[in-house]
Parts: structure tokens; sequence; C-alpha cells
């Protein structure tokens, strides 16, 4: 079954809807324009019930179908934008210099906008569908400040399901996978605490440079020599800061980086090993070291029959060929983890075609999509909620 003729028709409304908001990007938990104007087109549609500031500034509607006396499920979209310098050039480019949707949420959120219009529209199908539009995933923990403010419980929901834009994958195509499909994103600072001096008189030191470009080049291992190469890892060093003059050795070196997992014996394994080998060079080399280990959201993990359930429902959208139900896990990271700690369901991604990615400043969300994510919404719950 191809694209819905309801949701086709809805893409140059969505069309609009998707250029305004991406012309008004807003950060983190700071939406509040973004949620009035979701809120605004969500009474219009006919909601049954709008909550605002669940998560601090989130948005929740509750569309009820012909007969309460079924599941709920929640349908989950991302509002917030990126602290990036836009340079696509495009007539709705950013009105903000310095914020711009660099990571497509303006896309997701007119996507579950026109699936909520026709939902209202219809209303064909039983029990409820909640629509959820987060603030700060872009590294607040947004959806997590939504689970502690009781979103599952309040709302009734049973299952949850999200999707967020893949560039690099055709439009028209949808890829999803069973179990992890994006990775723990932490992070971890280093302090090496050594003895400066002058440059020409390095033995009187404990050169923090040195020491710490031995920490670096030994972080490299845990994934080479400490992790089982069948479990991936990534440990990624991004900073590294010493230093004010050429004939200085410094006191102190800052290095930071990144670690991303998809499973938690690999996580608690990297944060120990990043903090013995800092430790232990510094110790080795007359110096010490402090190191941070700061663990953001869990491994996003998709639950089997859900996984299973969303990929057919995809397959009805653009055919069996169009939906990879086995991609590659991403090691980036998406705090829908948390909502899928809380319920069962899964998150797919949709294809954006051939543009620049995700978090790049000449990235744009790929309008020839929209009616992609609205039919699948709309089937999702339609086809859920069956009597």
């Amino acid at each position: 079954m191809p694209i819905l003729n309801r949701a086709a028709e809805l893409q140059e409304e969505a069309t609009q809807w998707r250029r305004h908001l991406h012309q008004n990007p807003e950060i983190l938990y700071d939406v509040e324009e973004t949620a009035r104007f979701v809120t605004e087109k969500l009474t219009a549609f006919g909601v049954d019930e709008i909550v605002n500031g669940i998560g601090r500034t989130g948005v929740v509607g509750v569309i009820h179908g012909r007969s309460r006396n079924g599941r709920t499920i929640g349908l989950r979209s991302d509002m917030d934008a990126l602290p990036i310098l836009e340079e696509t050039g495009k007539p709705w480019a950013s009105l903000t210099p310095g914020n711009m949707h660099a990571c497509g949420h303006d896309g997701h959120m007119a996507m579950l906008l026109g699936a909520a219009k026709y939902l209202c529209e219809t209303r064909n199908f039983d029990g409820s569908v909640v629509v959820i539009f987060q603030p700060a995933e872009e590294g607040g923990a947004g959806a997590l400040a939504m689970v502690e403010d009781r979103l599952m419980d309040r709302f009734g929901v049973d299952e949850v399901y999200g999707m967020h834009n893949m560039p690099g994958i055709p439009l028209g195509q949808f890829a999803i996978r069973k179990g992890g499909i994006m990775a723990a994103p932490d992070k971890f600072t280093i302090t090496v605490k050594g003895r400066g001096g002058h440059a020409a008189q390095p033995h009187r030191t404990a050169d923090p440079i040195a020491i710490g470009a031995q920490i670096v080049t030994n972080l490299q291992l845990i994934a080479s020599r400490n992790a089982d190469p069948l479990r991936s890892i990534v440990v990624s060093v991004t900073r590294f800061q010493a230093g004010t003059s050429h004939n200085i050795i410094p006191n102190e070196a800052l290095i930071a980086g990144t670690v991303r997992t998809l499973d938690e014996d690999v996580r608690d394994m990297a944060e120990a090993r990043i903090r013995q080998i800092a430790e232990g060079i510094a110790l080795a080399n007359g110096a010490e070291a402090e190191a941070e280990y700061h663990r953001y959201c869990p491994v996003t993990v998709n639950h089997p029959a859900e996984t299973d359930y969303a990929a057919e429902v995809a397959r009805d959208v653009v055919g069996a060929n169009n939906v990879d139900a086995d991609v590659d896990p991403s090691m980036a990271g998406e705090d829908f983890s948390y909502m899928l700690k809380e319920r069962p369901g899964a998150f797919i991604f949709i294809g954006n075609g051939d543009t620049a990615g995700l978090h790049n400043p000449s990235y744009d969300f790929n309008d020839e999509a929209l009616a992609y994510g609205i039919s699948y919404w709309v089937k999702l719950a339609e086809q859920r909620l069956q009597g």
C-alpha cells in the first residue's frame, strides 16, 4: 500500500509548517515559541486533550479513537535546534543567527503534526494516540525530563515509537533493527597535573603535555585491545589543551572526548579503563591525573515485537524492498532511549536522501519525505489500534 492520498494532500501544508519552524529555531528547553506553534496547530485540529509543560516545555496531545476501549500508543517528535550558524542559503533559512535546525527536528514536528491532523479527521482506530513533542533532545535529556514528569503513567501510554530522518538513506526508504540501534553517548575529561618549568630544562619538570600525549595514544587501545572486536565501541579524543608559550612547560593539560557503546558491559569497561590509563601513566611519570566520566542517555534499544510491527508498517508505506529491517546501528546517541526503557516500542530511520549530514551547517530536511513520515505515523496508529 503506497503513501496515503490524504498524506500527499497534506504535504504542501506540512512543508509550510516545517519551513516556518526552520526559520525560528530554539535551543534545548528554551522552545516556548515552538511549543506555542505546536499547541496552536493541535488545538485547530481538534485534539481532545493538550497539556503543556511536560518535561519543562514539552507538549502532549491526546487523540481518542472511535472507542476508548483499546491500547494507548505514544508517537514522539523532538523540537529543539542546534547552536550552529546556518549555511544553506535557502529562502527559509534560520532568522536567528547561530541557531539552526541542523538535525531535522523541524521535519519531525511537521510529520507528527500532519499525522495528528489526519487522525483527528478520521479517528479510524480504537483506543488513543498520544502525540509527544519533546524539548532538549540535543544534549539536554528532554526525554528523561518528560518521563520523570510521569508522561507514560499520566497518559496511560502502553507503547511508544520514535522516528528520525537519516541523510544517506534514499528518499522513500526506512531502516530499523531489533536491539541496540543507537549508542550510549558518554563524555570524559582528564586533567593531567604535572610540574611546569622552563622548556630548556625539561628534566626539572613533569611535563603534562608529554604525559597527556601518552594517555591519548593509550586510550586508543581500549577499542583495539580491551573490547571484544564483535562488540562496538568508539573512543575519540576531541580536545587537548595546554600551554601558553613556546618556552614554557605548563603545569596542567586538559584532555576531553567521547565514548560510544552499544552494550552496558562495554560501557562499564571503558569508564574503568579511562581512569586506569590516565592515572597509571601520570603516576609512572611523576604526575597526577583526574578523570571525570559523564554518562548521558543509555543505548537506544528497540523491542523485538514492536520492531517487527514497525517494519511491517513501513513496508505497507513504501514496499518491502525499501525497508531495511537489519540496518547497522548508529554510534550517535538518542535520548528516546529513556522512553524505550519505560515502555516497549521502536525507533526507525526515514530516508532524507542525498543531503548534507546531520549537525552540518549545510543540512536541510527534505520536504519530499514528509508524506512518507505522515503515512507511517498514521498507519502505525490505525493498524496497532484496530478494534
